[in-house]
């Protein structure tokens, strides 16, 4: 192993992760909280990531944001920060001699903000979403689409922005609750790979969070399982290309099955020779071109397939990409492909361990919400996979009943798109007719 993990919790409950990589000339720190869009309310939508923006408006230390940030600079970082919908973090590249300033910056940005300029930043905030609209003020964006309708009345169908509704009425009150609530010791996990030495690690980070209060990790409620579909939601825009994504409930990482939707993924999308790309782009031309991959959660997860095409094309991706679905549901991979598949997962793998961002990620990122499996496991768990295993859990998720789609643009074939997804042709099982929404 080229690297070591180690993995500690403070009095305070704050989980330390650190990795060492002493072949690497480079660190990166990075702190992971359990708190995004899905611990919010219709009334607070926006709420994770505003305050995401807020903490770079300087902390008790740092009141001058310049500094804050040319502090870091000049040790060779750059703060970012990020919200998706289950947590948010906060990282820097580092040189290794420096992750002091790194832990000292951050610690105090996430412990004691000054939470100023609420008004400039809901601005920036209102403009930043204008990507996610059309000129109507309906939303286009596939991935919001698709979760509002996987998960009607659930917090993980809410925009990770929030609503325009909602940004503008945000109150200050309700930050600072939010920030009480989420931002303490047991919600979130600090994470140092590269250069870097466990025991210094460990000593900095106590310091640079010496003012995080107490308090217990996040829980979340399990989303309902959507009614049987297909499920087919279309919003009319005026773009020259229809933008579609097809998604399938799974289930999480953890899960015996996880494995193979792993190679089914690599399978459907790893290159142009993988199957999506070599029969939809390579072979007919249909599209420029079409992505295959799975967003995780720590109780589910979500099989998307994703491609543009001319409105003309879209019923014709969209039935191929379907056909190449079924074939994996009823005709086992060669042992030529699998082989294939499972070298690449490993392969990548072995890579990750020499990207500081790869393992602070892995290790504490994945810290938030359950104790993270090493390299090794994951693809020795992949590697165990059979051809008989992997069609088995195609044909338990590839299902029709399991099946939505969403499309984005112009109408201009809509019906012809409509039937392809209604008959939703070779997936298994049978389905009951199509619930269509129109937008």
């Amino acid at each position: 192993m080229s690297f070591t993990p180690y993995r500690d919790v403070l009095p305070s409950g704050l989980r330390v992760v650190t990795v060492e990589t002493p072949h690497l000339h480079t660190a990166l720190l990075a702190v992971y909280v359990r708190t995004g869009s899905r611990h919010e309310t219709v009334e607070n939508n926006g709420v994770s990531h505003f305050l995401e923006h807020l903490f770079f408006r300087g902390s008790e230390a740092w009141p001058d944001t310049v500094k804050m940030n040319a502090a870091v600079e000049e040790v060779g970082g750059n703060l970012n920060g990020a919200t998706t919908r289950d947590h948010g973090y906060y990282y820097t590249p580092l040189h290794p001699a420096h992750l002091g300033v790194g832990l000292e910056v951050i610690g105090d940005m996430l412990t004691r903000p000054r939470l100023t300029d609420m008004e400039v930043e809901r601005q920036i905030i209102l403009e930043e979403m204008l990507d996610e609209v059309d000129d109507k003020g309906r939303d286009i964006d596939l991935d919001n689409l698709s979760k509002r309708l996987l998960f009607p009345g659930h917090p993980l169908s809410l925009k990770i922005a929030g609503t325009r509704e909602s940004v503008k009425a945000l109150t200050h009150a309700q930050v600072l609750e939010h920030f009480a609530r989420h931002y303490v010791a047991g919600n979130l996990v600090v994470s140092a790979a590269g250069s870097v030495k466990h025991s210094e690690v460990l000593a900095l980070a106590e310091r640079a969070f010496t003012h995080l209060p107490k308090g217990p990790a996040t829980t979340e409620l399990a989303p309902a399982l959507l009614g049987p579909g297909p499920h087919f939601h279309f919003v009319s825009h005026d773009e020259s290309q229809t933008e579609f994504k097809l998604t399938f409930r799974a289930v999480p990482e953890q899960h015996e099955d996880f494995p193979a939707l792993q190679i089914l993924r690599r399978l459907l999308d790893d290159g142009l020779s993988s199957r999506l790309p070599f029969e939809i782009v390579e072979k007919r031309g249909l599209a420029y071109s079409v992505q295959a991959g799975l967003d995780t959660y720590h109780d589910l997860s979500l099989f998307e397939i994703e491609a543009a095409s001319a409105p003309e094309k879209a019923s014709l991706v969209v039935a191929e990409a379907l056909r190449v679905l079924a074939e994996l549901c009823e005709k086992d991979a060669s042992d030529e492909e699998l082989n294939r598949a499972k070298r690449r997962h490993r392969m990548l793998l072995e890579f990750s361990q020499d990207s500081p961002g790869e393992l602070a990620g892995w290790f504490g990122g994945v810290e938030l919400f359950r104790r993270p499996e090493t390299f090794g496991h994951r693809a020795d768990q992949v590697d165990r996979q059979t051809a008989a295993r992997v069609r088995e859990v195609a044909r338990r998720y590839f299902t029709r009943e399991n099946l939505l789609v969403v499309a984005v643009g112009q109408r201009k074939g809509l019906k012809a798109l409509e039937k392809v997804v209604a008959d939703a042709e070779g997936l298994p099982s049978s389905a009951p007719a199509l619930s269509a929404a129109r937008g």
